[in-house]
């Protein structure tokens, strides 16, 4: 037995020693992973309109309030409420017999004068040829001639009350003064009308084209001129389309207009000043009295810094931010300052300057530090002004020009 033991745990030892003879298995090294791809924009100066978004009112071209010339009983009205009309389309009719009469009784006056100066026409003349024979005094061909004159006079008065009743018995046809849309009738037949009285008969208005009034601070002006003056700003061609409308469904409104003018003197309530556009409106979809915003493009500055909208975020304080990606190609954090949205690209205040990579999607593979592989961002294209400037998130900051030196 105990022989047998000692074999047993011979043979034991053996089987042990050739196990740790024999090479052990290692185990494989985990494989690193590839960095996370992220799209990338490379950060350039370039050329951004300077847009505004200000409030503003729809107001008509022109304004006519249509009024009664002469007194009297409205007995037609002849237009359609609500419909285009033309300058010189009779709006009502007031009663004329009253003026037909005053008409024919002038005529006749005139013809009653006119008679006169035949009969002290030829009186003149005939003491003008016994004045020449000396068959009759100077004193008579005087007065002859003095009475030719009067009745001339009385002609010529006549005529101007002919005229005067011929122009009354006119104005019983109220005619429309400009050419517009007209609104609702203010009168109906049977109403007594009095010559230029205070209350109007109906009110034309042209829609097409029709202004905006938009106001802006006067800080927001003059800040804006000294930018245009010191080169910050570059001015926009004189006949640029340089406004928008979003309407109040914030929608844009299809037709773009061009400014005309800043109005000279501030409101003292307010200190703001109004600025005038002028739009087509061809379907008249704009009406006078509406409320807009206007999208108006007041200069171009030439070496904005801008990025795609989805590139910057904000941090829980509130405050823009964007990840770039620095040496080595590992991301991190970068606090901006932010301006207006302009064709879909958030305008850099501060933060950022040119040969910044600035990531645009791929966010939620990151963190601070990480290391990336950093791929070309593919962005529609995009036509400079066609959307126009948004209000950034943001509480609006001080309105100035875009710029760097902000």
């Amino acid at each position: 037995m105990t022989h047998r033991r000692v074999a047993t745990g011979a043979l034991l030892l053996l089987a042990f020693t050739l196990a740790a003879c024999n090479p052990t298995q290692k185990t494989a090294a985990p494989v690193e992973a590839p960095p996370p791809e992220v799209s990338i924009v490379t950060v350039k100066e370039q050329p951004i309109p300077f847009m505004r978004e200000l409030p503003g009112r729809v107001a008509p071209m022109r304004i006519a309030e249509v009024r009664a010339r002469v007194a009297g009983l409205v007995v037609k009205r002849t237009f359609q409420q609500g419909s285009q009309v033309k300058e010189g389309d009779i709006l009502y009719k007031i009663d004329p017999m009253l003026f037909q009469v005053e008409l024919d009784s002038a005529e006749a006056a005139l013809a009653r004068t006119e008679a006169a100066l035949v009969l002290a026409r030829q009186q003149a003349e005939r003491l003008e040829t016994l004045l020449s024979r000396q068959t009759a005094s100077q004193a008579q061909y005087d007065a002859a001639s003095a009475a030719q004159k009067q009745a001339e006079a009385e002609v010529a008065g006549a005529k101007a009350n002919r005229d005067r009743a011929r122009l009354n018995l006119g104005y019983t046809d109220v005619r429309a003064p400009i050419s517009g849309r007209i609104g609702r009738a203010l009168v109906t037949e049977g109403a007594l009308v009095e010559q230029g009285g205070a209350s109007n008969l109906a009110t034309i208005q042209q829609l097409d084209p029709i202004y905006v009034d938009i106001t802006q601070s006067v800080g927001e002006l003059n800040k804006l001129r000294r930018d245009l003056a010191s080169g910050e700003l570059a001015s926009i061609a004189p006949d640029t389309a340089s406004v928008r409308v979003v309407m109040d469904d914030g929608s844009l409104y299809p037709e773009p207009g061009r400014l005309l003018f800043s109005d000279v003197t501030a409101d003292p309530s307010t200190g703001q000043v109004t600025l005038r556009a002028v739009l087509p409106n061809p379907s008249n979809e704009l009406f006078p009295g509406m409320y807009v915003r206007a999208r108006i493009n007041q200069g171009i500055d030439s070496d904005a810094i801008a990025v795609p909208q989805q590139a910057v975020h904000r941090s829980t304080d509130g405050r823009a931010e964007v990840w770039i990606v620095g040496e080595g190609d590992k991301v991190m954090l970068q606090p901006v300052e932010v301006g207006p949205v302009v064709d879909g690209l958030w305008v850099i205040r501060e933060g950022l300057k040119p040969g910044d990579r600035v990531v645009t999607e791929g966010f939620q593979k990151i963190v601070a530090g990480t290391r990336v592989a950093p791929m070309p961002f593919q962005t529609a294209a995009v036509t400079p002004g066609a959307t126009g400037a948004g209000t950034p998130a943001a509480p609006e900051p001080a309105p100035a020009a875009v710029s760097k030196a902000q």
